[in-house]
C-alpha cells in the first residue's frame, strides 16, 4: 500500500508546485481536503492526523498551530515555513549540508524545510567553515536576487496585476533593509558561524530562479587561501551529489554572465568560485530555482528520505 501524504496549504505557491511534483506518482497516494472544508478544523485535524506523511505549506503561525492539531506519533512532517528551522527537536532538510543529515533526515519524523536564500548561504558557506578555510565568526556578507515568486501570492501581485493596491513597475527591488530577515537565524545555526552576517538580498521582475552570492576577501581569512582551495574544499564537500554540482575553476570556463534563470524547473543548485588570485578576492556564487531546490524540490527531496524512497524520485 503506498504511503498517503497531505499537503496542508496546497493552494499556495510552494503548495501547487510539490503537488505538480507529486501527482502523477505511483508510490504515493496524495489526499486532499475538499475546498469547503480548508477552514475544518476537524477535518483539517482527521488528515493531518491520517496520512502517513504531511508537508506543511503555510506561514508561520498558522504552520504551527497545525504541528499542534497532531497528536500521531506516526505521522511524518515536512514544514516549509520558517516556524520550525531552528527549533529543538526539528530535523534541519539540507540533505547535502553535512555528512550524517541524509541520514537524520530519513529517520526524522519533523523535518523543517530550508529557505531558498538560505539553501544557497548554507551550500556555500558552510563546507568552508567545516574545512577550517572560514572562521566561524568571520563577519560574511550575503546579497543577490530571486524572482518574485518567492515572495508568495502578495508580491506575486504586486509584480503582475497593474491593479493590485501594491502593484509596482519596480523592475528590482531591494528589502530586508532593517537586516532583520527571517532567513539570518538558520543560516547562522546551520551555516555554522558565530557572526550575524549582512544579508542583503533584491528581488526582480522575472517569475523564479535565484543567484546568492558571499563575497571573501582571501587575505582576511587564515592561512590565506587560494581561489583553489576554496574551490577544492567545495568540490570535496560536494563529490558525488546528485543535485549539487560544483563548476569547474578554470577561468576558460567561467561565463562573461550568470542568468538566476539558470536552473529553474529542477531541484539542481550549482555554485562557482569566481575572482582573481592576484587580487586576492572570490565571489562564490549559488544558482537555483528558488521554488526548485528552494522550496518544493527540496520538500519532496526530504519526503523521499523520510519515506525510504528514491531520493530523485519526482526530481528528474
Amino acid at each position: 500500500m503506498a504511503p498517503t501524504v497531505f499537503i496542508d496549504g496546497e493552494v499556495g505557491t510552494t503548495g501547487l508546485q510539490i503537488r505538480e511534483r507529486l501527482k502523477d506518482r505511483g508510490d504515493l497516494d496524495l489526499v486532499s481536503i475538499a475546498p469547503d472544508r480548508r477552514k475544518d478544523a476537524a477535518a483539517r485535524a482527521e488528515l493531518l492526523n491520517g496520512a502517513d506523511a504531511v508537508i506543511l505549506c503555510l506561514p508561520d503561525a498558522a504552520a504551527r498551530e497545525a504541528v499542534a492539531m497532531i497528536t500521531s506519533n506516526s505521522v511524518k512532517v515536512i514544514d516549509a515555513s520558517t516556524a520550525h528551522r531552528v527549533a529543538d527537536g526539528w530535523t534541519f532538510g539540507f540533505p547535502e549540508m553535512a555528512p550524517g543529515q541524509r541520514e537524520r533526515i530519513a529517520q526524522a519524523s519533523r523535518v523543517s524545510n530550508p529557505g531558498c536564500w538560505s539553501t544557497g548561504a548554507i551550500g556555500l558557506v558552510r563546507p568552508l567553515v567545516d574545512a577550517g578555510l572560514v572562521p566561524a565568526d568571520t563577519a560574511l556578507t550575503i546579497f543577490g536576487v530571486s524572482g518574485y515568486s518567492g515572495g508568495g501570492k502578495a508580491l506575486i501581485a504586486a509584480f503582475e496585476d497593474a491593479t493590485a493596491d501594491n502593484a509596482t513597475d519596480d523592475n528590482v527591488r531591494i528589502y530586508a533593509l532593517t537586516l532583520q530577515h527571517k532567513h539570518v537565524p538558520e543560516i547562522m545555526r546551520h551555516g555554522g558561524v558565530s557572526a550575524r552576517p549582512v544579508f542583503a538580498p533584491s528581488v526582480g521582475r522575472y517569475f523564479k530562479g535565484m543567484i546568492v552570492e558571499v563575497p571573501l576577501h582571501l587575505d582576511l581569512l587564515p592561512g590565506h587561501p587560494s581561489l583553489a582551495d576554496i574551490h577544492g574544499a567545495l568540490a570535496a564537500h560536494y563529490a558525488g551529489e546528485r543535485f549539487i554540482e560544483v563548476a569547474p575553476l578554470e577561468k576558460s570556463q567561467a561565463p562573461t554572465g550568470l542568468s538566476p534563470e539558470g536552473l529553474n524547473g529542477t531541484n539542481r543548485m550549482k555554485l562557482f568560485v569566481f575572482g582573481a588570485d592576484e587580487a586576492r578576492q572570490a565571489r562564490l556564487v549559488a544558482l537555483l530555482d528558488n521554488l526548485g531546490k528552494g522550496a518544493s524540490g527540496a520538500a519532496v527531496q526530504n519526503l523521499n528520505l523520510m519515506l525510504g524512497l528514491d531520493e530523485d524520485a519526482g526530481l528528474a
